[in-house]
C-alpha cells in the first residue's frame, strides 16, 4: 500500500543549517561560475513548467470546451474542472512515486533538498493545479524542483562546494526567475544570511546569491517575465493623507488575512484526517470548484493575469461584488494550500492584496489607486508569507511605481505590529526525524545518522 504523501519523503537536515562564513576573493570569483550555471538552469526550468502548465490550461479551458461547445466560464464546467484536477493531484500523490513531494503547508520557500526520484510526481501534480485553475502559485514547487536538481548537478560538477549554499544559490536564482529581477531574491536572502553568516562584509555573503539570481533573473527576461507590473496612476508626492490612507488599507488587509492564517492548521487537519490524498485532495477540488462558481473566473488560477482584468474591469463590478471577490480568493488559497495541492501562496496573496485595493478605491474613490492596490498587497503579503521585505518588494513591483516605497514603509509598521504575534501560515509536517546519508570516502553511502553534520550532500538516489 502506497505511503501517504505526508510519509512520502522525510527530510534531510535544514537547508541552512549552520552558519556560513563569508569567502574570500579568490573563492568568490570561482564559485561565480557554478552560480551562473544554478541561474541559467534554474530559469529553464521554470521556463518548461510555465510552458507545460501554459499548455495544459489551455487545453482544459480552451480547446476541450471548444470541441464539446460549452461556455468555459460557466458554472458547471469550472466545478468540474477544479473537481477533476483535485482527483488527478489525489490519484498521483496516493500512488505514483514520490507521492508529489512534500505537502506545500508544510514547508516554506527555501527547504531541505528532496530526493531525485520525487521530481517526476512533484512536476506533475505542480501542472495539474496551475492548469486546473487551483488558487495557487508556483514558487515553492520550482524552488524545490531547481534545488534537488542543482544540489545533485553541482555535486557531480564541483563536489567541495557545500550542500547549503547550491541551496542558497538555487533558491535565490528561482526567486530572481520568477520576479525578473535579483532585487527579490536579495531582499529575501539578507535575512536568511544575516541569521546564519559570521565575518566579513554583508554583501560577500549575499553576492554569489545576487549572481545566480541575476542570472536567473536575465535568462528568464529572454522568454518573457511571469511577473509584470500594472499599468496605474502614479502617486506623485505623498502628503498626510496618503500615508493614512496606507496605514488603514495596509493594517485592513493584514487583519482580513491573518483569518485565513488563523483558520489554515485547522481547515488543514480537517482534510488530514481522511488519511488517503485521492479522498481530500478530490474534496477539496470540490470546494475550490464551488467557490470558483461563486466568485468567478477571476477567483481562479494563481492571480497574476486575473489581477489585470480585475483592474480593468473594476468599472463594473460594484464594491459588494469586490467584497466577494476577496472573500473567496482568501477561502480559496486556504482551501487550495490546505487539501494537499502543491504551490505557494505569495502569488494568490498578491492578488488578493489587489482585490483589496480595488474595493478600497470603489468605496472611496479619493484614496488613489495605486496606493491602494499597493498597501493592500502589502498588507496581505505581510501576513501571508511573513517576510516584510518581500511584502514592500511585491506591493511596489505590482504597482510598477517607486514613488509609494516612502508611504509604504510607513504603513508597514502597524501592520507588522499585527502579525507579528500570530501564527505562520504553516503546519508541522508528521515526519520531523531530519536525516541525511553519510557518505564515505569512495562515494558509498552508510545508513543515515541524525548526528551527521549539516552540509553534506543528501541522497540523490
Amino acid at each position: 500500500m502506497p505511503a501517504r504523501d505526508d510519509d512520502a519523503t522525510p527530510d534531510p537536515v535544514p537547508a541552512v543549517s549552520g552558519p556560513l562564513d563569508a569567502p574570500a576573493l579568490r573563492t568568490l570569483l570561482k564559485l561565480c561560475v557554478p552560480a551562473v550555471l544554478v541561474g541559467i538552469v534554474s530559469a529553464l526550468v521554470l521556463r518548461a513548467l510555465d510552458w507545460l502548465s501554459a499548455e495544459a490550461e489551455d487545453l482544459l479551458w480552451t480547446d476541450l470546451p471548444g470541441s464539446l461547445g460549452v461556455d468555459p466560464d460557466s458554472r458547471w464546467w469550472i466545478f468540474a474542472t477544479l473537481t477533476g484536477a483535485g482527483l488527478l493531484v489525489g490519484l498521483v500523490v496516493r500512488l505514483v512515486p514520490g507521492h508529489g513531494g512534500r505537502d506545500s503547508a508544510t514547508t516554506e520557500l527555501i527547504a531541505p533538498p528532496l530526493p531525485l526520484r520525487v521530481l517526476p510526481s512533484l512536476a506533475v501534480v505542480t501542472v495539474l493545479g496551475l492548469a486546473g485553475g487551483v488558487s495557487l502559485g508556483p514558487e515553492n514547487p520550482i524552488i524545490a524542483i531547481n534545488t534537488a536538481l542543482l544540489v545533485a548537478l553541482v555535486a557531480r560538477l564541483w563536489p567541495q562546494v557545500p550542500t547549503n549554499l547550491v541551496v542558497m544559490l538555487a533558491a535565490a536564482a528561482t526567486i530572481g526567475a520568477l520576479f525578473g529581477t535579483p532585487v527579490a531574491a536579495a531582499l529575501v536572502f539578507t535575512g536568511v544570511v544575516a541569521g546564519f553568516a559570521r565575518g566579513g562584509p554583508l554583501f560577500d555573503r549575499l553576492f554569489l546569491p545576487l549572481v545566480a539570481a541575476g542570472t536567473g533573473a536575465m535568462t528568464m527576461d529572454a522568454f518573457g517575465r511571469p511577473f509584470a507590473s500594472m499599468d496605474l496612476p502614479d502617486l506623485g508626492v505623498p502628503d498626510i493623507g496618503d500615508v493614512g490612507i496606507s496605514l488603514a488599507v495596509a493594517t485592513l488587509a493584514a487583519g482580513a488575512a491573518l483569518l485565513g492564517v488563523l483558520a489554515f492548521p485547522h481547515v488543514h487537519r480537517f482534510f488530514h484526517r481522511m488519511h488517503n490524498p485521492v479522498l481530500y485532495v478530490t474534496l477539496g477540488g470540490m470546494v475550490l470548484g464551488v467557490l470558483g462558481a461563486i466568485g468567478g473566473p477571476l477567483t481562479l488560477f494563481k492571480g497574476s493575469q486575473q489581477s489585470f482584468e480585475l483592474v480593468q474591469q473594476r468599472g463594473d463590478l460594484s464594491t459588494w461584488n469586490l467584497v466577494l471577490i476577496v472573500a473567496v480568493k482568501l477561502v480559496a488559497l486556504v482551501i487550495a494550500a490546505a487539501a494537499g495541492f502543491r504551490g505557494g501562496r505569495i502569488f494568490p496573496a498578491a492578488f488578493i492584496g489587489v482585490a483589496v485595493g480595488v474595493t478600497v478605491n470603489a468605496a472611496f474613490p479619493g484614496a488613489p489607486l495605486g496606493l491602494a492596490v499597493a498597501s493592500g498587497v502589502l498588507g496581505v503579503v505581510l501576513a501571508v508569507g511573513r517576510d516584510g521585505w518581500i511584502a514592500l518588494f511585491v506591493a511596489v513591483a505590482v504597482v510598477g511605481d517607486v514613488g509609494v516605497l516612502p508611504v509604504l514603509c510607513l504603513a508597514i509598521l502597524p501592520a507588522w505590529l499585527l502579525v507579528r504575534g500570530a501564527p505562520e501560515m504553516l503546519v508541522a509536517p508528521e515526519v520531523t526525524d531530519q536525516v541525511v546519508p553519510r557518505r564515505e570516502p569512495g562515494g558509498a553511502q552508510s545508513r543515515p545518522s541524525p548526528a551527521d553534520p549539516p552540509g553534506r550532500p543528501p541522497s540523490q538516489d
